[in-house]
């Protein structure tokens, strides 16, 4: 089995390349940044170490690259006899990963079973969106070739820092993760992923998700930049921030109960996991790289 991803930062190759090649699959990283391409093409295996209470290190193997911007023709032909395609690009970028899911599909065989295509970005129905790129990078032909796949949109959490000086391509993670993933798509044959479970309705799980993680986060970053705090888990170390966090994050269960109808008291245990999660001092995570692009994360449909 053989699974092609887009995008080798550190989400692509600390959680989902480390999910696909736990689900065994042989991992090609399709990206532009030569540097990383090359590094990851010279490289046998690396790790991914899970940072704080219960985490472990877990070495990956059996991969490669593929440099997207001066290698269209190989990305293509790899999707094109490709088990899975995933993405971890954001969400601005799946426009420019289209074209070479297009041009895969149109090289993959009609009789071989449907490309299994999700986008694992922090946006609602990231799948649509790529779906719909997809449509209009195929133009007259987009019928034809969307018979040649199916489309599942995800949830997908995991909390991977900015990585420190001098790693090479070994990723550091914080140990939770959760995965979520549209079921009816895939019939009876869904991917084979350790880890993560499909579900017939993905709402509740991307918005619980967007509106509590992403919230949260995104608000200590916000609050704690104002404060002149550098790190995440020490701005919620501060009882003000931490009270100001906790009360955008009430409102947002709050719309979440009345829109999905989930339990007040599940949701309110859910909030203590994740804001335990954000004060992970082993996780070196900086308000800068959580609160980054905040044109995109205040927008409507967004984080708030």
């Amino acid at each position: 089995m053989k699974a092609v991803h887009f995008g080798a930062g550190n989400i692509g190759r600390g959680f989902v390349g480390l999910l696909l090649h736990e689900g065994g699959y042989e991992v090609v990283f399709s990206d532009v940044a030569d540097a990383l391409v090359e590094a990851i093409d010279r490289a046998d295996s690396y790790t991914v170490h899970e940072a704080g209470p219960g985490g472990t290190d877990h070495v990956v193997s059996g991969f490669r690259a593929v440099n997207s911007r001066t290698d269209p023709a190989v990305v293509a032909e790899e999707v094109a006899t490709a088990n899975v395609v995933t993405t971890a690009v954001g969400p601005t970028v799946l426009r420019f990963v289209a074209p070479s899911i297009v041009a895969g599909l149109a090289l993959r065989s009609p009789e071989a079973a449907p490309l299994q295509v999700m986008a694992c970005e922090n946006a609602i129905g990231a799948t649509d969106q790529l779906r719909q790129e997809i449509v209009a990078a195929a133009g007259p032909d987009a019928d034809t070739l969307l018979g040649r796949a199916v489309f599942a949109n995800t949830a997908v959490d995991r909390i991977v820092p900015a990585q420190p000086e001098g790693g090479g391509i070994d990723v550091t993670v914080e140990p939770y993760f959760e995965w979520a993933i549209e079921a009816r798509p895939f019939g009876d044959t869904p991917p084979r992923i350790p880890g993560a479970h499909f579900v017939d309705d993905l709402a509740p799980y991307i918005e619980r998700k967007l509106f509590t993680v992403n919230t949260g986060h995104a608000a200590t970053a916000y609050f704690g930049a104002r404060a002149g705090i550098e790190r995440i888990s020490d701005a919620l170390a501060d009882e003000a921030i931490a009270a100001q966090v906790s009360a955008a994050l009430e409102e947002t269960s709050a719309v979440l109960v009345v829109e999905h109808g989930l339990d007040p008291a599940e949701l309110a245990q859910y909030r203590a996991t994740i804001l335990e999660r954000f004060r992970n001092p082993a996780l070196v995570d900086t308000v800068q790289r959580v609160g980054r692009q905040p044109l995109r994360k205040i927008s409507r449909h967004e984080r708030f």
